[in-house]
């Protein structure tokens, strides 16, 4: 079975913003992105992508948006993510998905299809319902937030990718 460390988009791959991040020039790719990335994927891991998409519901934007800004992460950081999964739903404007996290059905998607360990594997996001996600799919979880607050729904809790991805490596 593989591993596979699980990544929420905004607030972790690239800076978050207030409203939607949809265009290149507003994504942008914290310092120390690659490198984590690297460093993940020379331990072994798969990287898969897990994000909300509810800008494509409330049309903001569309799928190819979405996957522009997925090609340009992945030329940025050389290639490196194995896979992205996204919800484009949001129950105020088109359906209810069990896809949109907190639910967990992408991971789970993603664990079948890659045969994944859940033991084995994480979930690195910056808000509750990312921590929530990992947690119903059986996986450890990090969490990315400037208070550095320690909660029962994570099992570490950092600032930036680069120090979550040393915290993931010095886990075992």
């Amino acid at each position: 079975m593989n591993k596979c460390i699980f990544l929420d988009r905004d607030g972790v791959l690239n800076e978050d913003r207030t409203d939607y991040v949809y265009r290149i020039e507003d994504f942008i790719i914290p310092t120390g992105v690659p490198e984590a990335l690297r460093l993940l994927k020379e331990a072994g891991y798969l990287l898969i992508v897990i994000t909300n998409q509810a800008g494509i519901a409330r049309g903001l934007y569309t799928h190819d948006d979405v996957m522009t800004c997925y090609n340009y992460l992945q030329e940025q950081c050389g290639q490196l993510i194995d896979d992205i999964y996204y919800c484009p739903h949001h129950p105020k404007y088109d359906t209810e998905s069990l896809t949109r996290k907190p639910g967990s059905l992408m991971l789970e998607k993603a664990m079948a299809k890659y045969n994944i360990e859940p033991d084995a594997s994480w979930m690195i996001g910056d808000a509750l319902r990312d921590m929530q996600a990992g947690r119903r799919a059986g996986v450890r979880t990090v969490r990315i937030a400037h208070d550095s607050q320690l909660t029962a729904e994570c099992d570490g809790c950092v600032t930036n990718l680069l120090e979550a991805s040393r915290f993931v490596l010095d886990y075992v």
